[in-house]
């Protein structure tokens, strides 16, 4: 039964369920015109003259019939659906080939990741074997040279003649370093280019006679009375007091810089000075203010304030330097005490206050190893700074103080109370206090959150894999527990 034809032109009730349900194929008369293609198709029996098949597709795609507009959306569905097929395929193609070329650079990267990860690694442990060497080193070169000095006492007492000839041996630094630039440099440079471009820590214009009286004759008093005063300390203290007396260079380098540099302002490293003085008249009280005591502690603090006193200037006026640069510079003040300083000896020999019998007479045994082992620290703590992380150097000067501790009880030279014990103790403790970075207190706190964070993360699985072990428990059992919330 036919219905009239509605004002939007939808004729019949499949028409209008068509338009409602959104069929893809529908258009307005589509149901009167799919009944006239039905009776339109004719079915052909074997072997019978049909409708070519070419003329039946040209007759559906020309656009004139109504038979065209009723078969026009099936045949766009079937070249949909088989291009749909193809466009799948070809989709995928691409796609696994895009995955082909993608998985290829990320592959790449991991592995360039890996291998960064791994050199990281490798550098961090090379840099750790480094600097338990070179603390080992510099801590055992320390030691023996307190320790041969102290011998030398023995037999001769001559402390300036004794800073004077180990001062020369610093002439043979930059040799070591030209000797390991040969070793090592792949580009090897003559000597003359080598001294020249290490030579520019005096300014552009390199070495000159000038610079080389301004500049040089500072650094090289400060050198020299450092050492002096040393030697001098070890006559009246033991070798433990005047090690961990030296320490408190580091707090005077803060407070000088802080002074005159204007460095930043630290209140740990304040705490460390203010430690390291106290552990100063804890040392002088030790021996009840013997009047040995007092000068042996005056001289290894006058030791430590010329030592930073040189530290500062040497920032102040060079800056930093390389390894070439420092071995250039220590070379350069071992030229310079040999040629301008070498007088002093010969006026204390012929006025008698540092005398000997004759040249042969001389310990030149315990002279040379002391000079030796000088030479060898100073070497090593340059050297240090270039192949390992710079804290470590201070790590081995401070290892000096138990090291000479455990000598002298072996030589049983001293005897440790609980004074004496407690302000090296304290000395140390502040040497190690002006170690820390300056950002330490937002490293530690960072430190800190993480540790939070990670306690977090832990106690969050720690809950999840309860809950889940719960539930599978449950499900065993076959009961389902629910977690209160």
């Amino acid at each position: 039964m036919d219905v009239k034809a509605a004002p939007n032109g939808v004729a019949t009730i499949e028409d209008r369920i068509l338009r409602i349900t959104g069929y893809y194929g529908y258009y307005p008369g589509y149901s009167s015109q799919k009944s006239t293609s039905r009776s339109s198709v004719t079915r052909c029996k074997p072997g019978a003259n049909c409708p070519s098949s070419h003329s039946g597709i040209s007759r559906q795609l020309s656009p004139l019939s109504v038979t065209e507009d009723s078969s026009a959306p099936i045949l766009e569905l079937q070249s949909r659906g088989s291009s749909g097929v193809c466009g799948h395929r070809i989709e995928r193609q691409n796609r696994s080939g895009d995955d082909g070329t993608r998985t290829h650079p990320d592959n790449s990267s991991q592995e360039n990741r890996i291998k960064a990860r791994c050199l990281s690694c490798t550098s961090v442990v090379l840099k750790a074997i480094w600097g338990l060497l070179i603390i080992l080193s510099v801590s055992s070169s320390w030691v023996g040279t307190t320790q041969i000095v102290k011998i030398t006492y023995k037999n001769f007492y001559c402390p300036f003649f004794m800073t004077w000839f180990s001062t020369n041996w610093n002439i043979m630094f930059f040799p070591v370093y030209y000797s390991g630039h040969l070793a090592t440099a792949q580009e090897k440079q003559s000597p003359m280019k080598k001294f020249r471009e290490c030579s520019r820590i005096f300014g552009e214009d390199g070495l000159t006679l000038k610079l080389f009286l301004k500049r040089t004759a500072p650094f090289s008093i400060l050198w020299t009375l450092t050492n002096y005063l040393y030697l001098l300390a070890l006559k009246k203290l033991t070798a433990t007091d005047v090690s961990a007396l030296f320490c408190c260079n580091k707090a005077f380098v803060f407070l000088l810089s802080w002074i005159v540099l204007k460095d930043r302002f630290m209140g740990v490293r304040i705490v460390a000075a203010i430690m390291a003085i106290t552990g100063i008249v804890m040392m002088a009280y030790a021996d009840n203010f013997h009047a040995d005591s007092i000068i042996g502690v005056a001289f290894a603090v006058g030791s430590a304030s010329t030592s930073a006193l040189y530290k500062v200037m040497f920032k102040m006026f060079l800056g930093s330097a390389n390894f070439g640069e420092a071995a250039h510079f220590v070379s350069t003040l071992g030229f310079f005490n040999l040629i301008f300083i070498s007088f002093t000896p010969v006026i204390l020999y012929f006025t008698k206050v540092e005398h000997w019998s004759s040249f042969a007479a001389l310990p030149w045994g315990c002279l040379c190893g002391m000079a030796g082992l000088w030479l060898a620290f100073n070497i090593l703590v340059n050297v240090g700074v270039v192949l390992t992380y710079p804290i470590l150097i201070s790590i081995g000067t401070v290892l000096s103080v138990p090291g000479n501790a455990a000598v002298d009880l072996l030589k049983q030279e001293v005897i440790f109370n609980v004074v004496r014990l407690a302000a090296t103790i304290i000395i140390c403790i502040g040497f190690l206090l002006m170690l820390l970075p300056e950002e330490w207190d937002e490293i530690t706190l960072r430190f800190i959150n993480s540790l939070k964070e990670k306690k977090s993360e832990e106690h969050v699985e720690d809950l999840t894999d309860s809950s889940v072990h719960l539930r599978s428990r449950s499900r065993v059992n076959g009961t389902v527990s629910i977690p209160l919330a």
